[in-house]
């Protein structure tokens, strides 16, 4: 297929024109959070990959990290706040059930009135959900957005549940969307699976279970995940769903005539991505991790990789945004990798 001309932005065509990330200072290593569950850091290493995440300060708070993301977005853009027409932000661990932590980060960025600004929680999915429907809100208009992904799961955790204590960490990571050169965002799927539903939740603070003394005694604020069925859920539906998106849009991950394709998918589990990658048949240069040194950090895990990554892509190349978690839930979405076009002053 031959490219449009860089000089000529394509019809609608909607990308990634900026990136950003905010990862907290404070480094958490395996002993620190395998002594409380139980389990040495060479377990913890054998069964997740994981080394060290980062853990926000008890004064940190979701709104903030994704502000933080989101600046950085915005200078890699070239753009300012007032020329964004959307602010949207995935996250499962808001500053507060109300306001939406969006509008935190629309205030905290210094966004002008009337600017429309929202969460959507579709949980470690929810980054991709978010950039979907934010790019089809865009097409065929010449305005940009921003879209966080950004959670705080250590305020959720049980310190003593091996299953999750030793998984997940914190952050935040941000991209702009406007026009771009090229085809931009080629592709986008989602799926739910609701039968899978409570095989990833925190029970209580909402209305089913509100938050009361008993519920904080019984632990049912905290996070909980059944592993083994997760991870069977991500072979059963996830890799399908994967290959089969890949091979519509003329991407396979392998072969002899397979585009370049880079794989960022969510940053779940290191020794599932690693499996998930090898049998999608993507090379291990070209799927891209970030658990090893952050943990899973949720719906941020996408957009901090795609940061920590975008500066190995080259114009041209194709990157499979993959999203999976509670709901359950699978997102998908395939770029056309472009610099951002020419900007006029």
């Amino acid at each position: 297929m031959t490219r449009p001309s860089a000089a000529v932005l394509t019809a609608g065509a909607i990308g990634v024109l900026g990136t950003g990330s905010c990862l907290p200072g404070d480094v958490v290593t395996n002993e620190e959070v395998g002594t409380p569950a139980g389990v040495t850091p060479e377990w913890i290493v054998e069964r997740t990959g994981i080394r060290a995440r980062r853990w926000a300060k008890p004064d940190d708070v979701t709104s903030g990290l994704a502000a933080t993301a989101a600046r950085t977005a915005l200078t890699d853009a070239g753009i300012g706040v007032g020329d964004l027409s959307l602010i949207v932000v995935a996250t499962s661990t808001p500053d507060s059930p109300q306001p939406p932590t969006a509008a935190a980060v629309a205030a905290e960025l210094g966004a002008p009135p009337g600017t429309p600004a929202y969460d959507l929680n579709a949980v470690c999915s929810g980054f991709v959900f978010a950039l979907t429907t934010v790019e089809r809100m865009l097409h065929g208009t010449a305005g940009h957005a921003l879209v966080v992904g950004a959670d705080i799961y250590s305020r959720i955790l049980d310190p003593a549940d091996r299953r999750t204590a030793v998984l997940f960490g914190d952050g935040a990571g941000a991209v702009v969307l406007g026009p771009v050169r090229g085809r931009g965002v080629i592709a986008t799927r989602l799926a739910s699976f609701p039968d899978h539903r409570d095989l990833i939740r925190v029970p209580a603070g909402g209305s089913r279970i509100p938050a009361t003394p008993e519920s904080l005694a019984d632990g049912l604020h905290y996070f909980t995940m059944d592993g083994r069925a997760v991870r069977a859920f991500v072979e059963d539906h996830v890799g399908p769903m994967i290959d089969d998106f890949l091979h519509e849009h003329g991407a396979p991950a392998s072969g002899e005539r397979a585009p370049r394709v880079h794989f960022v998918p969510h940053q779940a589990n290191g020794r599932m991505l690693e499996k998930l990658a090898a049998d999608l048949g993507f090379p291990p240069e070209r799927a891209h991790t970030t658990v090893r040194e952050y943990g899973n950090t949720g719906a941020a895990s996408v957009p901090v990789t795609l940061d920590h990554t975008a500066s190995r892509l080259a114009p041209g190349d194709l990157v499979l945004l993959a999203g999976f978690g509670g709901g359950m839930a699978a997102g998908l979405a395939l770029l056309e990798w472009e610099p951002p076009p020419p900007r006029h002053t």
